[in-house]
């Protein structure tokens, strides 16, 4: 008997058939069901926030900015945005004193139409809401620099506000170590040179997946957040179905240290991380937007896979590859090698630092993916080309000896082996 897996793709799913008697190990993450009453949970979150009075018993601001994520991450706004707000209202800060800011980060700005498919209608008709522009220098206010160097510019709106709020979501990040916290506005909210900057110590030890008090990159960022003067986060932990399975607020950093040991009983998982192939999926829409996003997975399959083992990830990427310089510096590039070397003699750029963490991925793994993209764009950025499931299947034995041994991961972003540098990780 063959079996068979559903593994999410955009907004559909794959059909995984596998042949009789292969060894398969279906990898999720931790089973948690969602919160009873998500709303009430935002709620009183609010009401007990973490190392922060709550909002009532503070002098009343006359100015409120809150900082949300754009639509590549999966932030239930439609469950935050109106509990918020009304406890906003009902400690008497009118919809005019509060302005909402899309953390965009360097992505793209969000138009109209999209606008209205992820925040609620009410909301968009009753309050400001505008996108940030990291590349706008009228628009930014300069800092200084972090103990690191890195220099800080930031929203000027969001900055200027005497209440300043974050939302986000808490999961691992593939080099941040963890999302959520400051991060939505210490980097959705910066400039491009601090967000250059701090990015650039993508090539640092410790610069990975699960790691939070001695990673260089998210520390600069919970500086940029002080001297930001973010006020409270707002950030839920989600299961893999995008569902809530926990809410927290309050001082970012404290929110942080809350958070970490929750996400790991979520997403970390104790398996062998020496398969000959893994099967992933980046977990669907809008996980899979488009590959620079879906390179988040990218990273986790390798880390359950032995070197030379193959990868196989699943990301449907209608957007291509998501960021214009990522492609233009793979321009004349043939393989990882003369991309590392190329990255290398030009110094750290936004864009080709992703095309750099995939060429470091590709020399330890023979990486194949099954997108909406067309075959010239997958194998300028270093990856195998397979139009479907089959397909990759067939490669990937070719390239595999013996009998493999076979990881499924339908969740990639959010599943993680719990090594021992992570079991034990403190904030």
């Amino acid at each position: 008997m063959t079996s068979q897996w559903k593994l999410p793709f955009g907004k559909t799913e794959l059909t995984l058939t596998l042949p009789p008697g292969q060894s398969v190990d279906l990898i999720l993450p931790r089973s948690q069901k969602p919160h009873p009453a998500p709303e009430q949970a935002v709620i009183e979150a609010l009401s007990n926030p973490i190392g922060h009075p709550p909002l009532e018993s503070i002098p009343r601001p006359a100015s409120v900015a809150i900082a949300i994520n754009d639509p590549t991450r999966p932030l239930p706004l439609n469950i935050l945005l109106p509990p918020l707000l009304g406890h906003l209202n009902r400690i008497g800060i009118n919809p005019d004193q509060i302005t909402i800011l899309i953390a965009t980060g360097t992505h793209k700005p969000v138009d109209a139409t999209t606008l209205k498919e992820f925040i609620p209608a009410e909301i968009l008709k009753n309050y400001r809401i505008f996108n940030h522009n990291a590349t706008d220098i009228n628009a930014l206010v300069y800092l200084g620099r972090t103990s690191r160097g890195t220099p800080v510019y930031v929203n000027r709106l969001f900055y200027m506000a005497e209440l300043r709020i974050v939302l986000g979501n808490i999961e691992p990040h593939h080099f941040m170590g963890y999302s959520g916290g400051a991060k939505t506005a210490a980097i959705g909210l910066a400039g491009y040179e601090t967000i250059t900057y701090n990015h650039q110590m993508l090539t640092y030890p410790n610069t990975q997946a699960g790691i939070f008090g001695e990673n260089p990159m998210r520390q600069d960022v919970e500086e940029i957040g002080r001297m930001m003067g973010i006020h409270l986060a707002l950030n839920t932990i989600l299961n893999e179905e995008k569902q809530i399975v926990h809410v927290l607020a309050g001082e970012p950093y404290r929110v942080m240290l809350t958070a970490i040991p929750l996400v790991q009983d979520v997403y970390m998982v104790n398996t062998a991380t020496d398969y000959d192939l893994v099967i992933a999926s980046a977990g669907g829409y809008p996980k899979d937007i488009n590959l620079y996003q879906a390179q988040k997975a990218l990273t986790h399959s390798t880390m359950f896979a032995r070197p030379g083992g193959v990868i196989i990830l699943c990301a449907a990427c209608p957007e291509g590859s998501g960021h214009p310089e990522f492609e233009a510096f793979l321009d004349g590039v043939s393989n990882y090698q003369e991309a590392l070397a190329k990255f290398e003699r030009m110094g750290f750029r936004l864009g080709p630092h992703k095309a750099f963490q995939i060429a470091r991925q590709v020399a330890r793994n023979p990486i194949i993916l099954v997108s909406q993209m067309p075959q010239n764009l997958v194998e300028k950025c270093l990856l195998l080309y397979a139009p479907d499931l089959p397909t990759a299947l067939n490669i990937a034995y070719n390239k595999i000896e013996h009998s493999p041994r076979v990881a499924i991961l339908p969740y990639a972003t959010h599943t993680l082996p719990l090594k021992d540098s992570l079991r034990n990780e403190t904030p």
